[in-house]
């Protein structure tokens, strides 16, 4: 069986967790935090990010990879369309909120979510990068209704999942929610998406886990 890696409050780990619950496939979950030493989850995710997996044939990291993987080792139900280009299409956005929008606003997490500072020169260059790349985010997708079309794909795993952060990132460090700011209706998305049942699982064990005092 697999067995998820990773923690309940990152984007990344629920990206997966979202692939492996849509496409019903049994898994775990283990507990393990961000830059562990331990040399057993060091060989497993070298640089001891999360998430990773363990399956019967070793251990992967990297989200893209591993719902790369899922979609290879388990095609149905699919997550990506059964033609090539339609393929690379889901995967070019997915790839695309990966690094040009979540990656960029993550460097603004410090002072939106864990009560750090983020320099005035940071915040310009991250405003800067990020209305660049969200009209480029703008040609790619398509909200009708779901971010590549008319079918839940693996682009949704990952637009579900970090659209948010985005949002409240920059409307706490910044002062605007620059997706809205760019009309990307990331509300309404996030809102019909939220009542799936993939959704509603990682939503409430989410929450669980935030209430749980950590040692």
């Amino acid at each position: 069986m697999i067995v998820l890696c990773g923690f309940p409050l990152s984007n990344y780990y629920n990206k997966v967790k979202m692939a492996l619950l849509e496409k019903g496939v049994d898994f775990t979950e283990e507990r393990v935090g961000t830059g562990s030493k331990d040399e057993a989850i060091r060989a497993a995710s070298p640089l001891g990010k999360v998430p990773f997996i363990k399956t019967p044939q070793g251990a992967l990291c990297e989200s893209q990879v591993i719902v790369d993987w899922l979609e290879a080792a388990y095609p149905q139900p699919a997550l990506v369309p059964s033609d090539p280009y339609g393929a690379a299409k889901v995967r070019e956005l997915a790839t695309f909120i990966d690094l040009h929008l979540e990656l960029v606003a993550r460097e603004l997490y410090a002072q939106a979510f864990f009560g750090g500072n983020v320099s005035e020169n940071t915040q310009e260059r991250v405003r800067k990068q990020l209305d660049k790349n969200i009209a480029g985010f703008k040609r790619l997708a398509r909200f009708s209704p779901y971010v590549a079309g008319d079918t839940f794909t693996l682009a949704d795993c990952s637009a579900w999942v970090s659209l948010p952060l985005v949002a409240l990132a920059t409307k706490s460090v910044l002062g605007e929610d620059l997706l809205a700011a760019h009309g990307v209706d990331w509300k309404s998305y996030g809102k019909r998406l939220g009542e799936r049942p993939s959704a509603v699982r990682i939503t409430e064990d989410r929450k669980a886990d935030s209430a749980v005092p950590k040692s």
